[in-house]
């Protein structure tokens, strides 16, 4: 029998986050659609063009934030979902606190 332990590599790309043209991956498709609809909507040249620009400068602007913290979406939709305060007792009958909180 052999004693040593046995080696699972670890692949790089499980571990990397989802991006798409340096940028977070639903951000830049999201742009894209928003952008698309705008230029089919108008359907003018002048639409085409704006569409066109303001994707491109959205993009630039989603790459530099993706390459400061690729997870900076995630990080930010987390810090929105904190509450103000957190009661230091648990319950429905803590006195200053509405009975109607919204229980996950």
């Amino acid at each position: 029998m052999n004693d040593q332990p046995v080696l699972t590599p670890m692949r790089a790309s499980l571990n990397r986050p989802q991006l798409l043209m340096g940028a977070d991956r639903e951000l830049v498709l999201l742009t894209g659609l928003f952008c698309s609809l705008l230029a089919v909507s108008v359907m003018s040249m002048a639409a085409f063009l704006i569409a066109g620009l303001s994707f491109s400068s959205v993009v630039v602007i989603l790459a530099r934030i993706g390459k400061a913290d690729p997870l900076m979406r995630k990080i930010y939709v987390r810090h929105v979902r904190y509450r103000g305060f957190y009661p230091a007792k648990s319950g429905r009958e803590i006195t200053g606190i509405p009975t109607k909180m919204s229980w996950r």
